[in-house]
């Protein structure tokens, strides 16, 4: 590590665990307005449905799987990664204990916007703060690299088969699920300029 990035740990430290924490809540907020859920989510909801444990269990069970998966394909783990697998679990599940899901329509969809918007920014936050990549990301750029496959491709087709599983073990796939999937990306595009410490952002 050199002077320069010893001197901006701290800031980055804190970045990485604040984006991590408001990304839980605004997962929180997208799981409360029931009007799908994120892609990953879908999988944890199915999960959670038919075996027990929370949404929040199972996204640190599934996230500590994919980074097995990282093994054979050479990726190197940092300790964004690892934080990421533990904190937004945990986080998620605290978040839902206290959150209260709206009954109305409008509050709904308000509480939709606002979490996808949280989202978008908390992920610009943990990513640039370049402690490591997400598990989900890894495991994406690491296919990438063996098969040869072009990224979006291969990004496709983790999506897809997340989804389609977790769809057909009852979670819950709907508007929201499309729309986080639309609006993630542009988000993350406008403010991870914004808040990248070092120049070197590493996707989730």
């Amino acid at each position: 590590m050199t002077e320069r990035d010893s001197r901006r740990l701290p800031r980055r430290l804190a970045q990485l665990y604040a984006g991590l924490l408001a990304f839980a809540f605004g997962e929180a907020m997208i799981v409360r307005a029931n009007l799908g859920v994120m892609s990953w989510d879908v999988l944890h909801q199915g999960l959670a449905r038919h075996l027990g444990l929370s949404i929040g269990q199972w996204s640190v069970i599934i996230g500590a799987l994919v980074l097995l998966l990282w093994i054979p394909l050479r990726e190197r783990p940092g300790l964004g990664t690892v934080s990421n697998v533990v904190v937004i679990g945990l986080a998620l599940d605290a978040f839902l204990a206290v959150l209260p899901a709206p009954a109305s329509m409008p509050a709904r969809v308000a509480l939709l916007v606002v979490g996808i918007l949280v989202n978008g920014v908390a992920t610009a936050a943990y990513v640039g703060a370049s402690l490591g990549p997400g598990p989900r990301d890894g495991l994406m750029t690491g296919l990438v690299r063996t098969t040869g496959r072009p990224v979006g491709v291969v990004r496709t087709a983790i999506e897809v088969s997340v989804v389609l599983v977790g769809w057909l073990l009852g979670g819950n796939l709907a508007i929201g699920t499309v729309l986080f999937v639309i609006a993630i990306g542009p988000l993350v595009h406008v403010f991870l300029p914004l808040l990248t410490v070092d120049g070197r952002p590493t996707r989730r």
